[in-house]
């Protein structure tokens, strides 16, 4: 018989919604989402980058990137900019309220990453980071399988 709770996709899944909802209440006062924190840390670690670019860093499909960029653009932590070389894209720049907001927001990531991680040593974590790049595998944008 087919053991589900201890299947690695579902543990996986499970542990995935534990870090997810961990995130999303430690973010929520600044009315942000874990995809969201995601682009604003790609952008803080280089800022300009394009929509397609940004899609490339998060494995996201480009129109979900674009939903994403809207709602932070509305709530002034980022804006778009014509891309200088190419008139049909822009990049994407974080506001002086978006680079503010980097301190406060890893500080955030930081204590989820404390409480999702608190049984395990830094061996173990070291371990874990390195099975995760394995289960990863290349870095595309995955559709969802309609199954």
């Amino acid at each position: 018989m087919y053991n589900i709770e201890n299947s690695i996709g579902f543990l996986l899944s499970k542990a995935y919604q534990r870090a997810w909802a961990i995130m999303r209440e430690e973010i929520e006062p600044y009315d942000l989402t874990p995809p969201q924190f995601a682009l604003l840390s790609f952008l803080w670690l280089q800022d300009g980058l394009t929509q397609v670019e940004l899609s490339e860093k998060g494995q996201i499909d480009r129109s979900t990137v674009g939903g994403l960029i809207d709602r932070l653009e509305r709530n002034g932590l980022l804006e778009r900019r014509q891309h200088p070389q190419d008139r049909r894209a822009h990049k994407i720049y974080l506001t002086e309220h978006g680079k503010e907001m980097e301190d406060t927001l890893t500080a955030c990531a930081g204590r989820s990453l404390q409480r999702i991680t608190a049984g395990l040593n830094e061996n173990e974590l070291t371990e874990l980071r390195r099975m995760l790049e394995i289960l990863r595998g290349e870095r595309r944008v995955y559709e969802i399988p309609s199954c």
